[in-house]
């Protein structure tokens, strides 16, 4: 029975792409906390993600670290693979629970041999990546608590496809690059001013434009670079 295809990226390729790419892969679930790449060492697997959600994580030392991205069933893993490299740049970690396609390197350059056609859609993603990395940088650096605590829940937001986010403060910490009490400051502005719901391990959203005014444009720049690389798939989403 054909696996019906719930990742945006497979479905911008060409049916016969995609179906034989669909082929290759094995549906698996994404466990919490689950450990996808590690920096520095060999990418075992790529996943293209159906639901739920894969934090990016640059890190130096065991308590040098902080979030640089985000992937969920717009994206990949293994980029590196598309770029010609086997080792994993940085750390990728599942944060929200889901389905994913999963493949060896080895099948993925496989297919990428045998049509040309694949890498250039790869390689958009990529570059769309690459633009969310860099408002992310822009954003740690310019924006205020407040503005990053609410570009990260609309980033959220899309990738999971829901209102309702379970995450921990520990990894909000991570992502914010700050300590958790700043976490819970940030937490308490947005909910004093009707934004979000928040408990523990929860956040609901309750006011997505009133989200979109207080991040104050650090959310919408690489969001508008995914859908200008992938017209017809923003379209039809």
């Amino acid at each position: 029975m054909a696996h019906y295809c719930r990742n945006r990226l497979l479905m911008a390729l060409a049916s016969d792409d995609r179906e034989a790419i669909v082929a290759l892969c094995e549906p698996v679930a994404l466990k919490l906390k689950q450990v996808i790449e590690t920096s520095d060492e060999a990418i075992e697997h790529v996943y293209f993600l159906e639901s739920g959600l894969i934090s990016v994580i640059a890190q130096s030392e065991p308590q040098r670290l902080v979030e640089v991205g985000l992937i969920g069933n717009e994206g990949m893993t293994g980029m590196g693979i598309v770029l010609g490299d086997d080792l994993a740049v940085n750390r990728c970690i599942v944060q929200g629970m889901g389905q994913a396609l999963r493949l060896a390197p080895a099948a993925l350059r496989g297919a990428m041999e045998a049509s040309p056609a694949l890498r250039p859609v790869f390689l958009r993603f990529v570059q769309s990546f690459l633009a969310q990395a860099s408002q992310t940088a822009l954003s740690n650096g310019r924006a205020s608590l407040e503005e990053r605590l609410a570009r990260w829940i609309l980033m959220s937001s899309d990738r999971m496809e829901s209102l309702e986010l379970i995450l921990t403060h520990d990894f909000l910490s991570v992502m914010l690059g700050v300590r958790r009490p700043g976490v819970t400051v940030a937490l308490h502005i947005l909910e004093g001013q009707g934004l979000i719901r928040a408990s523990r391990n929860h956040i609901a959203i309750l006011d997505r434009a009133g989200l979109l005014l207080i991040a104050d444009g650090s959310y919408g720049v690489s969001e508008a670079q995914y859908a200008r690389l992938f017209p017809p798939l923003r379209q039809a989403a």
